[in-house]
């Protein structure tokens, strides 16, 4: 197989060295080119085509979240991992609802860059319960309102396919999901591509932002039982 082209979106040289540093060392990746600010990246993503950018989110001229809306608009297949200083603020809830699989912030292990790069390399861009906790608290402090127990958006699932969002919002695994719902690993792998495929989204991430902007789930409030 041929390595994971990575895309460096950094605007300080630093960074993208550091980082090249440590994804070089990696027989299965590649670095392929840098960027210094977010039009750049979208121009590099454009020529070389990478598997993944690795998007710094605030950056001079255009930043990385209207660089990832520009990507994903585009239809370019490459895969954005957001890049932060802040461990979860509302840049990067605005980058992920934009279309970027995961995001990483920037003082962590190198081991946490590589593996993050290879899962959404592999399409499978699951953002840890962790964090996938943070990202439900932070829409959890955002104005609120009512919502009936199955919006009219996700009107086309199934019972089954609600059951599978519901719980892919709680940031469960495969395996966790299906222990839950008392279903096959592989059933549950199918439900989430249906729903995928039905809302057009690109991965996992995008369902539980789905779920929270259809009223799916949500902070717990008068008149408003939780989903979870």
């Amino acid at each position: 197989m041929p390595p994971i082209s990575v895309l460096l979106a950094d605007d300080q040289p630093m960074i993208r060295t550091g980082f090249r540093y440590i994804l070089e060392a990696e027989p299965d990746i590649e670095v392929v080119g840098e960027a210094a600010d977010g039009r750049e990246a979208v121009e590099e993503t454009r020529r070389l085509s990478p598997d993944i950018v690795l998007m710094d989110i605030r950056m001079p001229q255009t930043d990385g979240v209207e660089a990832t809306r520009l990507i994903v608009e585009s239809g370019l297949p490459a895969r954005v991992i957001i890049l932060t200083t802040f461990d979860l603020d509302q840049h990067v809830v605005d980058a992920l609802r934009a279309g970027a699989s995961s995001f990483l912030v920037k003082d962590g292990p190198a081991d946490s860059l590589v593996a993050a790069i290879r899962t959404v390399a592999d399409g499978e861009a699951v953002l840890a319960p962790r964090v996938t906790r943070r990202l439900l608290d932070r829409f959890a402090g955002m104005p609120w309102e009512a919502a009936p127990p199955v919006p009219p958006r996700l009107d086309v699932l199934t019972g089954r396919e609600l059951d599978v969002l519901r719980t892919l919002a709680r940031g469960l695994s495969n395996a966790e999901i299906a222990a839950e719902l008392r279903i096959g690993e592989t059933t549950v792998k199918t439900h989430i591509a249906h729903i995928l495929e039905k809302f057009h989204l690109r991965d996992r991430v995008q369902a539980v932002i789905l779920a929270y902007d259809s009223g799916l789930v949500g902070p717990p409030h008068a008149g408003h039982r939780p989903a979870w």
